[in-house]
């Protein structure tokens, strides 16, 4: 694990989240026609999905982590606000501070995709009457719930919950502490977040509170000053969507961080990914340049998957090493990730191995398995198989280094570990269109070939570089060098 990953996620810190929290409801299906009815599509449902929206996935972004999370915030007296809780309980946190109010709807947003595209957004909410005895009742817990609390995230999406006088309430009491406060903000008055420590506004929000279009570099500047100077946070990060993320400090522009997105299925969600990595990385007490990096780099990872996603951090690590270009996948957002490829009809090549000790076979092997298709998918085993399947000497080279050195080939689009001692239920997940293998085997003998043909796909055995192995490499090394230290 890189030294600021360690330092970004070390010591499982307790955070507070508050803010307004949201039911996201997802229904997929396939569109295939249009209405006789109307000039619509029709959607022929498939699944429907439900997570943690608004400030809840904040939260859920920071658990996904290990961060100890506390959750602040008001939902209605509704299934809907009983199945965020239990998502929210799920996902670890404490949802002790929740409140429920009687006679408001919690508020949800329900979209619906066909071909990984959002084609209709159904919300469901109610604009609440300013209600003295909740903002009471939540300022009344305000002692309590930052007690023992390393920092505090604050996720506005202008739904009743972080009134103006709750978020005075808040900054004076964590100011009285010592805690810093990071809010991502809403709306044309931003007076409510006055002695906060950071904000995080996208440039459209950013333009809707200086009240004019920033349509330049330095129209943009201008109005960052003059947020500094009014409401006197200590930095500004701007995220820009394709332009970056762009940060401010009392001296002025600190940073601009380029977006990283290698490909974009959805935004949703990726504003809450990059005010919580953001916040927590201030609260870990990591270099603001270096925060801002990391927000962009994991808002760039969530785009490139459909619905409020989260980073893990195995994706961070990824992405931190390589410079932002995410390569290597845990195994399920990999299957999330292919399944919207092969939506778009892109074809998967698999192929799997040890890949111990990198040479010239394996790349002219993997270069000719990329050609048969449009994605190469590298299932590697993790170095527990790899002494099982090679013996207590190996592997010569450990699974991370293994997996960044196939990452850097322009030939691999994807990277997952497997643990188990075949790649058969990693097949399983994967599905892909065409599955190698490398050496004498036939057809056959690969294992996973019924899984792949049962589902339309086909399997090609490729040979290997005559006289090339890692096992012949490392004995050449041993007759070579053995007993001359002069040689080391």
């Amino acid at each position: 694990m890189s030294e600021i990953l360690s330092r970004l996620t070390g010591g499982n810190p307790s955070i507070l989240v508050a803010g307004d929290l949201i039911l996201d409801r997802y229904v997929w299906g396939e569109v295939e026609r249009i209405s006789p009815e109307a000039p619509v599509q029709v959607l022929k449902w498939g699944r429907e999905e439900e997570t943690l929206g608004g400030a809840a996935n904040v939260a859920q972004n920071l658990a996904a982590l290990g961060c100890s999370v506390r959750l602040m915030g008001l939902l209605g007296e509704d299934e809907e606000g009983d199945r965020l809780e239990a998502l929210a309980k799920q996902a670890g946190m404490d949802i002790g501070l929740i409140r429920r109010l009687p006679g408001r709807p919690t508020v949800s947003k329900t979209r619906f995709i066909g071909r990984n595209q959002q084609i209709l957004r159904v919300d469901r909410e109610e604009t609440p009457p300013e209600s003295s005895e909740s903002e009471k009742e939540m300022a009344a817990l305000l002692p309590g719930a930052i007690d023992g609390v390393a920092g505090i995230i604050c996720s506005d999406y202008l739904k009743g919950a972080l009134t103006p006088a709750f978020m005075e309430k808040l900054v004076s009491a964590a100011g009285k502490r010592g805690l810093p406060v990071i809010t991502d903000p809403k709306g044309s008055d931003y007076a409510k977040y006055r002695g906060v420590t950071a904000l995080t506004p996208n440039l459209a929000e950013m333009a809707q509170a200086a009240g004019t279009t920033l349509d330049s570099e330095e129209a943009m500047d201008s109005a960052a000053r003059a947020m500094l100077n009014e409401l006197a946070p200590e930095l500004i990060l701007v995220t820009r969507g394709a332009g970056g993320m762009t940060l401010y400090g009392k001296e002025g522009r600190l940073s601009n961080e380029a977006s990283n997105a290698l490909e974009v299925y959805d935004v949703t969600g990726a504003g809450d990914t990059a005010a919580a990595l953001f916040g927590l990385a201030l609260i870990q007490n990591i270099p603001p340049v270096d925060a801002a990096r990391i927000a962009n780099l994991g808002a760039g990872i969530v785009v490139g998957k459909v619905g409020a996603a989260t980073v893990d951090p195995d994706e961070l690590e990824t992405a931190l090493s390589g410079g932002g270009k995410q390569k290597i996948f845990s195994r399920s957002a990999l299957e999330k990730r292919l399944r919207m490829e092969q939506a778009e009809g892109r074809k998967v090549v698999f192929t799997n191995g040890c890949f111990d000790l990198m040479h010239v076979g394996h790349i002219q092997y993997l270069q000719q398995a990329k050609g048969l298709g449009d994605l190469l998918v590298i299932g590697l085993n993790d170095d527990a198989s790899v002494r099982r399947v090679k013996g207590e000497g190996r592997p010569l080279i450990e699974e991370q280094q293994r997996a960044q050195l196939l990452a850097a080939l322009a030939c691999v689009d994807y990277v997952v570990f497997f643990p188990e001692d075949t790649p058969e239920e990693l097949i399983g997940a994967v599905r892909p269109d065409i599955l190698v293998k490398g050496g004498d085997y036939t057809p056959g003998e690969v294992i996973g070939r019924e899984q792949v043909e049962s589902s339309g796909g086909r399997v090609e055995v490729l040979p290997f570089v005559d006289g090339v192995s890692t096992t012949r490499i490392v004995n050449t090394i041993l007759e070579r060098y053995s007993g001359d230290k002069d040689q080391a």
